[in-house]
């Protein structure tokens, strides 16, 4: 668990669409701390879709009682796919829970691409304008195991093929018998858990979470700072860094280099541009990348080869 999650309320806004699973299970697996879960809900698509969408968030708020013991709070999108309104919403959100206290966890794995992107740029939004908040605010997905749509098409071609053999009148009895107990499993296994099935679990976890880039631009020291982190992977505090770039640069290692680096780290850290993250360590700071640094430098390694 992450460190700063350890003493604080922590808050995770669902959107509601047609999944059970990867809005659940994730946090089940992964065993993180679910204290209180806002279920967003809206109308997409027919009277159907919509109450098969009221019965999953039913489901959901009683799940994430039962298994997980979190107080759950259902709110409504009035139109998921109004962009603007969908932000407004989210920044209120996001910003109402952060001042009670709470961590906030947005998961934007389900509902319509304009209430998922408006959720996370709002996250991204509150991140920027709150700085000394950054860490409290995390965007995830979740990977599926198994669509379902592939299985329901699959299980239509085979239904077709059973219909025309019964207007050829040469089917045999048993073949129609096991149509139907295929089609009623597959149609109760949709009903249950929705489009999806299960949550995959990607680098040892459940939950893959989405990075958010500063939008400040990296100055060439900087730079320099980034892609030696990139290249040792980790230091056991800041000096061991500053005493590895003087002598990959070929300058005297001195108390001004050091604190010129010492500035740049700071810059560059969670009260800054957020690529780098330190860990507490005695009298120190481990020092590395997080997980936007190790992006940023894995974009940006074609650029250091063209500059050597």
């Amino acid at each position: 668990m992450h460190p700063s999650t350890v003493s604080r309320m922590q808050t995770h806004i669902v959107p509601v669409g047609f999944d059970y699973d990867r809005l659940i299970a994730p946090l089940v697996r992964d065993r993180l701390d679910v204290d209180r879960v806002v279920l967003l809900e809206g109308a997409v698509g027919s009277e159907a879709n919509v109450e098969y969408s009221q019965r999953l968030a039913e489901k959901l708020e009683a799940d994430f009682a039962n298994l997980l013991g979190a107080e759950t709070t259902r709110v409504r999108v009035a139109d998921v796919y109004d962009y603007d309104a969908a932000f407004e919403q989210a920044y209120r959100l996001i910003n109402a829970q952060l001042e009670a206290g709470a961590d906030v966890w947005v998961n934007v794995s389900a509902m319509p691409r304009t209430v998922s992107f408006a959720y996370a740029t709002a996250a991204h939004s509150v991140m920027v304008e709150r700085e000394e908040d950054r860490e409290r605010i995390r965007t995830y997905y979740t990977v599926p195991e198994r669509y379902l749509e592939t299985d329901l098409a699959e299980e239509l071609r085979s239904q077709i093929g059973l219909l025309e053999s019964l207007l050829a009148e040469d089917v045999p009895e048993e073949r129609v018998r096991e149509g139907l107990r295929s089609a009623r499993s597959l149609i109760a296994e949709f009903d249950e858990r929705g489009t999806t099935i299960g949550a995959k679990e990607v680098d040892g976890r459940h939950v893959v979470e989405l990075p958010v880039a500063s939008f400040t631009s990296v100055k060439p020291f900087e730079e320099l700072v980034l892609f030696t982190l990139g290249e040792y992977e980790e230091f056991e505090s800041v000096s061991d860094l500053a005493a590895t770039l003087a002598e990959d640069l070929n300058e005297e290692y001195t108390d001004a280099f050091r604190s010129k680096v010492l500035y740049n780290v700071d810059r560059l850290g969670p009260g800054g541009k957020g690529y780098i993250e330190q860990e507490d360590h005695g009298k120190s700071y481990r020092t590395r990348l997080s997980r936007i640094g190790q992006l940023w430098v894995r974009a940006h390694a074609d650029s250091r080869t063209a500059g050597d």
